[in-house]
C-alpha cells in the first residue's frame, strides 16, 4: 500500500502531461551520476539559460547584440592596426636611432663662425657673426640657468619619453580657445622636441641644395602635422640614444639666444660678460626668457622688455620650488642689466669699419671663430660720443637733421675712436667718417703750403693778396676772392694760412705747380680724385674724414705718409699665433721733417691767433685748420696735439647748406669738446714745431698792428651769428 501511494503522483502527472514526456529533461537531469555532484548541476544549469533568454529577447536585445558585435569588430581592428603602427613606429625610431651621432658632435651647429673684437688692451667690446662661447654641459652651467630653462620650457622634462601628450593637448586647447589653428601658436613641444627641431631632424645645411640659409632655417621651423610627427619620432629616438642631460646639453649649446649668441656660454658672455657658470637667478631667468623670441626679447634690443619677461620666468621658478621666497624677491628687485660691452651693442661705426677693412673670408664669411685685436681705446671712444651728444644737445636747434662725424687717431694712423653720425649706438649704418665723400674746403690748404715748404720756401716768405683772375681753358676767366671780399696786400705764407686767405693759396699753388700739390696730397694719403683746375688749392676735391685725418697725422709725425688702420692682429680662437697683423701705419716720407715742423708752426697759429680759435684746448698747444665748402654744405675742423690727431666733419646727408655754421664754429667746438675729454689726466706736451728765424718779429707784431685775424673773426661772427669764419670754393673758399 505504501509503495503504491508513493508512485501515484508521478502517474497522475504523467497522464496530465503525457505528451511532454519525450521532451521533459527533468527526470534525467535529476538523476545524479555521482554522489555529491548532481545537486550543484541541477541548480546552476537552468538559471543561466533563463537569463540568456530574458536578455536576448526583444528588439532591445537585438540592437544590443549588434552594437556589441560592432564594438568587438572595432576593437579587433584597432588592436591590429595599433600593433602595426607600433611596429612601424618602432622601426622608424630604430632607423633614426641608427643615424644619430654622438652627443658631443651636435653641440655647435652654426653655419658660420663668429668674430670677437677686442680693444687695444685685449678687452672684448663687440661681437659679430654667430657667436659660440664654447661647449657647456648642464652640470657646468649655473643651476639657476638650468632650472630657469626647465621651469619655462618643459617642467616634466625628466619624466617623459620625449613627447608629452598632456602638453600637446594643453597647447591645442589654448590655440583653439585663442582662435588659432590647433598647431598654430603654442606647440606643446618638450625640450627634446625643441632640440630635434634645432637639429633640423638631422638634415644638414648644404649651400648647393638650398636657396639660402634663411630658406633652410624656415624649412626646419615648419609646423605641419606631418612635420610634427617626424619631430616626435626623432625625439623618441633621441631619448633612446642619449641621456636626459645629454639632450639638455645639446639644447643649451645650440639654442639661439639673441644678439648673435648661440648657446648659453655665448649668451652669458654677450650680455653679462661672464661665464655661464656664474649667472645669478636674475641673469639665468633673462637668458631663459629669450628662448621664446630671442630677437625681439634680446636685452640689447629692448632691456626693459627683456627684464619683464625675466620676471615671469622668476615667478615660474618660484612656483616650481627652484627659488625660495627671498631669492625670488631679490631677483625681482634687482633685475639683470647688460655689461659695458653689451651696452656697446655691436661696436658701432668702428666695428663696422674694422670688419669691412679685414679680409672677407676671415670677417664677413668666416666659417671659423676669429678674434681681432683692434686699436680702439674705449675711453677715447666715450669721449668722442659724449662730445657729439653735448654739442647737438646744447648748441644745435631741436629738430635739426644735420649730421656730424669724428675720428681720433694716433700720429701713426692707429684709429682710437670713431663716430660716424649723431646716433652713436648703431650697427650697419651709413658711416660718414669713412663712406661720405665731401668737398674739403680750406682744410686742404695745408698741403698747398707743405708743397711750398718742401721746395724751400719759408713760412715768412710773402705773397701779394690782391684781385686776381685766371683764364681756364674751356671755362673762361676765373677770379677767386677772399671770404671778406677784401684784400690785404703783401702777406706772409704763415699769415695767409692763419687767416685762410684764398687768393694767396691759389697763387702759391700755381707757383709751385698743381701737379706737385696733387702729388704731395696723394702722398699724405688723400687718394680720392683730386681736382685738375686751380680750385684744387681751395679744396674743390672730395675726400673722406678718415683720409683727411690720416693726412694730418702725416704732418704731425714729421712728414711721412700714414695709412689709417684699426686692426692690430687677427687669429683663430684657440691659436696663440696671429694669422695676420696690421696693414696700416707710417709709410714713406712725403716731405722733409723740417718742412713738416714749419708747417705745424704755421697751423698752430691758426688755432692760437686765427680762424681756429674755438678749437683751443686749455694748457695744450694745438695745430689745425678749418674748412667750409660752397654754400656751407660741408664744415670741417681737423687738428692735433702732440698726442692725438682728430677730425670733425659736419653737414647734411643730402647736401643741404648749413645755417650759420662754418668750420670755425660748431665743428671746431665739437673738436675741442672731444679733445678736452681725450686729454683728461694727460700731461701737456709741446708740439714738434719749428719756428723760422725772426718769426716773432715778422708775424706776431704784424698780427697786433693789422687786425686781419681778429677783425675777420668779428666780421664773420657778426655776419653768421657766431658761426665762425669760413668761405666756399669755387668761386670763394672758406677761412
Amino acid at each position: 500500500m505504501s509503495d503504491r501511494s508513493r508512485r501515484k503522483p508521478p502517474l497522475v502527472a504523467d497522464r496530465r502531461y503525457g505528451e511532454a514526456k519525450a521532451v521533459q529533461p527533468a527526470p534525467k537531469s535529476k538523476a545524479p551520476p555521482k554522489p555529491g555532484t548532481a545537486k550543484p548541476k541541477t541548480k546552476a544549469k537552468p538559471r543561466p539559460v533563463r537569463r540568456r533568454r530574458a536578455s536576448g529577447g526583444g528588439i532591445g536585445g537585438f540592437f544590443r547584440a549588434v552594437i556589441g558585435w560592432i564594438l568587438g569588430l572595432i576593437w579587433r581592428i584597432f588592436w591590429r592596426v595599433g600593433a602595426v603602427v607600433l611596429i612601424m613606429l618602432g622601426l622608424a625610431v630604430g632607423f633614426v636611432y641608427s643615424t644619430l651621432p654622438e652627443a658631443s658632435a651636435l653641440l655647435d651647429g652654426r653655419a658660420k663662425g663668429s668674430v670677437t673684437l677686442q680693444d687695444f688692451e685685449g678687452n672684448t667690446f663687440a661681437w659679430r657673426g654667430d657667436q659660440f662661447g664654447g661647449a657647456v654641459s648642464p652640470d657646468k652651467v649655473s643651476r639657476h640657468l638650468k632650472n630657469a630653462i626647465i621651469a619655462t620650457e618643459d617642467k616634466r622634462f625628466y619624466y617623459h619619453l620625449g613627447v608629452s601628450p598632456r602638453g600637446i593637448a594643453s597647447a591645442v586647447r589654448i590655440n583653439l580657445s585663442e582662435g588659432r589653428g590647433p598647431l598654430s601658436g603654442h606647440g606643446g613641444s618638450t625640450i627634446t622636441q625643441q632640440t630635434a627641431k634645432l637639429l633640423c631632424l638631422g638634415v644638414v645645411y648644404e649651400p648647393d641644395k638650398w636657396e639660402s640659409q634663411a630658406a633652410y632655417e624656415a624649412d626646419c621651423r615648419r609646423g605641419s602635422l606631418w612635420r610634427k610627427g617626424k619631430e616626435a619620432v626623432y625625439a623618441l629616438a633621441m631619448e633612446a640614444k642619449y641621456s636626459k642631460d645629454e639632450i639638455l646639453g645639446i639644447y643649451l649649446n645650440r639654442a639661439y639666444m639673441g644678439g648673435g649668441a648661440y648657446g648659453a656660454e655665448a649668451a652669458a658672455k654677450r650680455f653679462f660678460d661672464k661665464p655661464s657658470s656664474d649667472l645669478t637667478p636674475a641673469e639665468g631667468a633673462m637668458i631663459a626668457g629669450l628662448l621664446t623670441a630671442p630677437t625681439s626679447l634680446a636685452p640689447t634690443n629692448n632691456l626693459e622688455r627683456s627684464q619683464n619677461r625675466a620676471a615671469v620666468v622668476i615667478g615660474l621658478m618660484h612656483d616650481q620650488g627652484y627659488l625660495t621666497d627671498a631669492e625670488a624677491k631679490e631677483a625681482i628687485a634687482h633685475p639683470a642689466v647688460l655689461s659695458e660691452a653689451a651696452e656697446a651693442r655691436a661696436g658701432g661705426y668702428f666695428a663696422d669699419w674694422v670688419m669691412s677693412s679685414g679680409p672677407e673670408f676671415l670677417t664677413r664669411d668666416s666659417s671659423a671663430d676669429v678674434i681681432i685685436r683692434t686699436t680702439l681705446d674705449r675711453r677715447l671712444q666715450t669721449a668722442a660720443e659724449d662730445a657729439m651728444r653735448f654739442i647737438f644737445t646744447e648748441k644745435v636747434k631741436e629738430g635739426s637733421k644735420a649730421q656730424a662725424a669724428i675720428v681720433v687717431m694716433s700720429a701713426d694712423g692707429a684709429v682710437r675712436a670713431m663716430v660716424g653720425g649723431r646716433d652713436t649706438k648703431v650697427t650697419g649704418a651709413f658711416n660718414r667718417a669713412t663712406q661720405a665723400l665731401r668737398q674739403t674746403g680750406s682744410s686742404f690748404k695745408p698741403f698747398v703750403y707743405a708743397t711750398a715748404l718742401e721746395l724751400g720756401r719759408s713760412p715768412l716768405d710773402t705773397v701779394m693778396d690782391e684781385p686776381f683772375c685766371m683764364n681756364i681753358a674751356g671755362s673762361g676767366q676765373w677770379c677767386p676772392d677772399n671770404y671778406t671780399n677784401q684784400h690785404y696786400g703783401r702777406v706772409t705764407l704763415a699769415r695767409a694760412l692763419r687767416d685762410s686767405l684764398n687768393v694767396p693759396a691759389v697763387k702759391v699753388s700755381e707757383s709751385v705747380g698743381r701737379d706737385l700739390v696733387r702729388q704731395v696730397a696723394e702722398g699724405f694719403g688723400i687718394h680720392s680724385d683730386l681736382a685738375l683746375g686751380p680750385a684744387l688749392a681751395l679744396g674743390a676735391s672730395e675726400s673722406t674724414l678718415i683720409e683727411m685725418t690720416g693726412a694730418y697725422a702725416g704732418i704731425l709725425n714729421g712728414g711721412s705718409s700714414v695709412t689709417p688702420y684699426g686692426l692690430i692682429d687677427l687669429r683663430l680662437l684657440g691659436d696663440a699665433e696671429p694669422l695676420m697683423g696690421t696693414a696700416g701705419g707710417i709709410g714713406e716720407r712725403v716731405i722733409r721733417q723740417e718742412a713738416a715742423q714749419e708747417l705745424i708752426w704755421m697751423m698752430e697759429k691758426v688755432v692760437s691767433e686765427g680762424t681756429g680759435r674755438r678749437a683751443a684746448v686749455p694748457g695744450w698747444q694745438v695745430a689745425g685748420k678749418t674748412g667750409t665748402t660752397q654754400a656751407a654744405r660741408d664744415a670741417w675742423f681737423i687738428g692735433f696735439t702732440a698726442d692725438y690727431v682728430a677730425g670733425v666733419w659736419m653737414g647734411y646727408d643730402d647736401n643741404t647748406p648749413l645755417s650759420g655754421v662754418t668750420g670755425a664754429g660748431l665743428p671746431a667746438e665739437i673738436w675741442r669738446e672731444t679733445m678736452v675729454r681725450v686729454h683728461e689726466g694727460l700731461t701737456p706736451k709741446p708740439l714738434p714745431m719749428l719756428a723760422p728765424a725772426g718769426a716773432s718779429e715778422a708775424l706776431d707784431p704784424g698780427a697786433q698792428r693789422d687786425p686781419v685775424g681778429s677783425g675777420v673773426e668779428r666780421f664773420l661772427e657778426n655776419l653768421l651769428g657766431g658761426g665762425g669764419g669760413n668761405g666756399t670754393p669755387p668761386p670763394r673758399a672758406d677761412r
